[in-house]
């Protein structure tokens, strides 16, 4: 099980943001959490949290065993925290997946979540990273300006190359792809006011706002766009 983790100094705020974009709160008393049907998000009032990935095995020794020989491992209460090669915390947590009664599926604002994008300098050396948490390439390659890997069951986690997106780039972000709906998820967007980081007209040649990049009170980027 994956668990987005955004830290915040605000919790009211960042509540506040996720309601508006029709996340729903799901029942914890350990987490606040909120979720869109397919992706679970932490919201993290520690002074010490930081925007991240958390990854749920009640047996990480296999993998921190080699893990280690190439990323440093920092204990923490419930397992390893460690960073993917561009410096994104990864939360190791050694422990069997929290049992959360999900509420019933209903598509948030941003619409078709597509997983983690990540921008990084070192294709090989990323793909490698993830590949050691159990993640295969699924589509793209080291070859390629971008890549998706998988592992069949967790969040997938997609890879570009530095200089190939003329956009805001927040490390990491969620990507959601709406193809021709887009325009009215904008719009959706709009009417909810919150600050949008970017308006993108840079693929359209008309020259019309046809993406968009939000960001979250702790540092997570939203890619809302039309693939």
């Amino acid at each position: 099980m994956v668990i987005i983790h955004t830290p915040t100094n605000n919790l009211a705020n960042s509540r506040s943001f996720y309601e508006k974009l029709q996340f729903q709160p799901v029942d914890t008393d350990k987490q606040v959490l909120y979720t869109d049907g397919k992706v679970v998000i932490e919201i993290n009032p520690d002074r010490y949290a930081r925007a991240g990935i958390k990854i749920y095995r009640e047996d990480w020794a296999p993998v921190t065993t080699t893990l280690q020989t190439t990323n440093r491992l920092h204990p923490t209460a419930n397992g390893w925290l460690t960073s993917d090669p561009n410096g994104v915390f990864v939360y190791l947590e050694e422990q069997a997946p929290p049992k959360l009664k999900l509420p019933e599926h209903r598509p948030a604002i941003p619409g078709n979540f597509a997983g983690i994008s990540l921008e990084t300098t070192d294709m090989e050396q990323s793909a490698t990273f993830w590949q050691k948490l159990g993640y295969e390439v699924a589509v793209g390659g080291s070859g390629q300006s971008w890549m998706t890997l998988s592992d069949g069951g967790l969040i997938p986690v997609s890879l570009m190359k530095p200089l190939v997106c003329p956009h805001l780039f927040f490390n990491p972000s969620l990507t959601y792809f709406n193809g021709k709906d887009n325009p009215a998820i904008i719009a959706k967007v709009r009417k909810t006011g919150l600050p949008i980081a970017e308006e993108i007209t840079y693929f359209n040649p008309e020259g019309q706002v046809d993406n968009i990049i939000l960001r979250d009170p702790g540092g997570y980027g939203f890619f809302l766009f039309n693939d």
